[in-house]
Order: C-alpha cells, then sequence, then structure tokens
C-alpha cells in the first residue's frame, strides 16, 4: 500500500548551502495499492491501482497481464507470500491458465524479486517527497511516471554475483527450517 500524504505545511526550497525542508508531520488522504509486473527483458511494467489488497483485486490484475502478455508466452510471476497470492480462488485462476507458473519468494526476502527495485525507484524518484492531496492525485502521480517509465524501458539487469543470492536463499531456507 502507498499512502497520499500531504504535509501541514509547505516545504523550504533548496538553496545554495541549504538543502530543502519538509515537515515531519503529514496528513493522511488514504492509501492505494499497487500492483505492478516487470517484464525484466523488455523493462515494462504492467501496473494497476486498486483500492486493496485482496484476491480478488488479484486476480483482476493477473487477468490484464494476461491481457497484455502476447499469447503463447509462458509467464513466471514473482510473489511475496502475501495470503491474496495463496487464496485458493488465485490456486483455482492459476489451474485455468497453463501459461503461469508462481514462484514465491521466502519470507524477509523481497529483495529477490525484481520488481522491488523498481518499487523503489518509483519511491525515490517520483513518491518520498511529493504531496498528494488525495488517493487520486497519488494514483495520477503513479500512472504518469509508469506511463513515462514504459516510453523508454530498459531490461533489468540482475548485478548480484549469483553465488552469493543462492547462499543468502539457502541460509534463509535453513532458517525457516530451524524454527519449525
Amino acid at each position: 500500500q502507498i499512502q497520499a500524504l500531504d504535509r501541514t505545511q509547505p516545504g523550504l526550497p533548496m538553496k545554495q548551502g541549504r538543502a530543502g525542508t519538509m515537515t515531519h508531520d503529514y496528513k493522511r488522504h488514504g492509501t492505494t495499492t499497487l500492483f505492478a509486473a516487470l517484464d525484466v527483458l523488455e523493462g515494462k511494467v504492467i501496473h494497476r491501482c486498486m483500492q486493496r489488497h485482496r484476491h480478488q483485486e488479484f486476480i483482476r490484475f493477473l487477468n490484464a497481464i494476461e491481457a497484455d502478455v502476447p499469447a503463447g508466452k509462458v509467464v513466471h510471476v514473482i510473489l511475496d507470500n502475501y495470503g491474496a497470492h495463496k487464496h485458493p480462488k488465485v490456486m483455482q485462476w492459476l489451474g485455468r491458465h497453463p501459461r503461469f507458473t508462481f514462484h514465491f519468494t521466502p519470507t524477509s526476502c523481497s529483495w529477490i524479486n525484481a520488481v522491488e527495485s523498481f518499487f523503489a525507484t518509483l519511491t525515490k524518484r517520483r513518491l518520498k517527497r511529493g504531496v498528494f492531496r488525495s488517493i487520486t492525485d497519488l494514483q495520477a502521480a503513479i500512472n504518469r511516471y509508469l506511463a513515462e517509465h514504459n516510453e523508454n524501458p530498459k531490461p533489468f539487469v540482475w548485478k548480484a554475483d549469483p553465488s552469493r543470492v543462492l547462499a543468502a536463499i539457502e541460509r534463509g531456507k535453513q532458517a525457516l527450517e530451524s524454527i519449525h
């Protein structure tokens, strides 16, 4: 979820010798849920802003991916372990769409999911210092940013050493197994 935040007072602009400032307190105008799918080969992002993050909204987003990705292409979906992603109706949807395969990241390993780095970039470049007086303003800003991104997408290039990534995953699995 992403919050639509408005500052209680305007920030001071940056000037020579001083960084720009923002008040620490804010007015909260609600939230939106951003569903996003990153095509790592092309860099394009399919996205939808929705009011909630339940299985119903997730299925609507999967249908949007289904409509956007050319027929015949296999779709690998990397997901966290959020309950809506494993809901029985989602699993039924998956059974009816054999070209889709779900891969769930281990708990606390969201960094494995390439779209998470995109979320970080979106936050840094558009949301962090933004002022949004309504959910509509927030969604419009997200949609503009993603439209601009998709005009000139760049493939996702993984820069981490694969052996270190696999070792971290293995450590995470062992830690989880030791708990049970």
